[in-house]
């Protein structure tokens, strides 16, 4: 079946996503070619462009994010949404996400470095620690309860994780909860200006920060985000927190990261771990922020596979990959073609965009066998939620951690899990992000959770 350009503006239009994903057309176009080009009207949220090329299928998908010399990270970064300005793409260009190599090779390697070290032991180890006080603090002495899955216990796992990475006061963690909000949600009314952060709470490299932050205009609207202006206090918290690392470096991975010194990689600078920092305390909450309600939500429609992880613990890693891979948390990236090339028969021009759909490629009949059903069972698992290639998400293994130590501790605490309401989900085409989740809850007695612990 041929589509429109009218038709095919839902995959680009972030109003779409607030009532779901386009999985249908996705399947239908997948189907039939492995890529698509796809026009960018100008929608009421949506500001136009030149149109992109869209990627369907697993095979293509990874030789997309495979040959970083063809298909560049560099040349229009790696949002669908085009720089509004010069200034504004040499802006984005400095982030990591956003370089090639070698660029992007030096700066991996001084990550690398620092997340081998016995630093991530002791991180995955206060992992499960977490994990039983936000469950500690959800149930209290109750036997059952309601809660928002999203706020009271899916939102403080990543935040309190990279408030151990960063080695950061634990009362500043709000503070990327708030940046990422902006960031990712800016297109969100919900989110667009978030300023959850208590200001009394922080710390003082905290409030000195604070006194950075843009402030909305007249219609509660940000500064893009996108731009350095944006964020202004992301990165002067960034600044600040390096200069105290370096003075003053602990056991945490940004002050061993800040003070490594790498024959071929050399040095971090301060101006690249702000970019570094934004990376961080953007990518790495939002993603995982919506990860977790995913994986919730896969079990409130699939109760027998609730009640396999109960009984059987030794499941849960597969169950936590075959939630990455069904719901898929981050949705597209772009790459932008460095020369005139093909792809499966398609001739692209240099300089046009090319979109890799992860949500596609993971529902990819070729690669997974019903790909539609969540099955916990699923061996192989080839999903690439996590990217792919030089670019593949350097925290991959800590997001996994969280998400096991998270759905150990819930299957472990709770008898049954029900949903009180719809889902509420995220105005925006790149993340598949849930906003609020209502759930209700009842307690496993003592005794069970004995007998399974044993």
């Amino acid at each position: 079946m041929a589509y429109s350009q009218t038709e095919l503006a839902s995959l680009y239009d972030p109003l779409t996503y607030e009532e779901g994903v386009p999985l249908g057309l996705l399947t239908d176009l997948r189907g039939e070619s492995p890529l698509v080009y796809v026009e960018e009207h100008r929608l009421p949220c949506w500001p136009g462009g030149e149109g992109f090329w869209l990627v369907l299928r697993h095979a293509e998908c990874m030789r997309v994010l495979k040959d970083a010399r063809t298909f560049s990270s560099h040349l229009g970064g790696t949002q669908l949404r085009d720089p509004a300005t010069p200034e504004d793409l040499s802006y984005v260009r400095q982030m990591m996400l956003n370089m090639d190599p070698p660029e992007h090779t030096r700066l991996r390697r001084l990550l690398i470095n620092a997340f081998t070290s016995k630093a991530v032991t002791k991180l995955e180890e206060k992992i499960g620690e977490h994990a039983r006080d936000i469950l500690d603090r959800v149930v209290g002495d109750q036997s059952e309860g309601q809660c928002d899955f999203v706020r009271d216990i899916a939102s403080d796992m990543p935040l309190l994780c990279l408030a151990d990475i960063f080695g950061l006061p634990q009362e500043d963690r709000y503070l990327m909860f708030d940046w990422a909000n902006r960031v990712i949600g800016f297109q969100d009314p919900d989110y667009k200006a978030s300023s959850a952060f208590d200001r009394d709470r922080g710390s003082d490299i905290a409030r000195q920060a604070l006194a950075r932050r843009p402030e909305p205009d007249q219609d509660g609207n940000m500064p893009d985000p996108r731009t350095r202006g944006g964020m202004g206090d992301l990165y002067y918290y960034a600044h600040l927190l390096a200069e105290q690392k370096r003075g003053q470096p602990g056991e945490d991975v940004v002050s061993i990261l800040l003070a490594q010194v790498d024959d071929e990689a050399g040095r971090v600078s301060i101006e690249e771990f702000e970019n570094m920092f934004w990376l961080f305390a953007v990518a790495g909450n939002e993603t995982l922020r919506n990860g977790i309600p995913g994986g919730m939500i896969a079990l409130l429609e699939h109760p027998e596979a609730w009640q396999a992880l109960q009984s059987q613990p030794s499941l849960i890693p597969g169950a936590v990959d075959e939630m990455l891979r069904w719901w898929t948390p981050v949705m597209i990236f772009r790459r932008t073609a460095s020369c005139d090339t093909e792809l499966s028969g398609r001739k692209i021009r240099a300089g046009e965009k090319v979109v890799v759909s992860f949500l596609s490629a993971n529902h990819d009949e070729r690669v997974f066998d019903k790909p539609m059903d969540f099955d916990i069972y699923r061996d192989p698992n080839d999903h690439l939620s996590f990217g792919y290639g030089p670019h593949f998400c350097l925290g991959a293994q800590l997001a996994v951690a969280q998400m096991r130590a998270i759905f150990g501790e819930l299957t472990r605490r709770f008898e049954t899990v029900e949903a009180v309401d719809r889902p509420r989900y995220l105005r925006s085409n790149f993340q598949r992000g849930v906003k609020s989740l209502p759930i209700r809850w009842r307690k496993r007695s003592q005794d069970v959770r004995d007998a399974r612990d044993h």
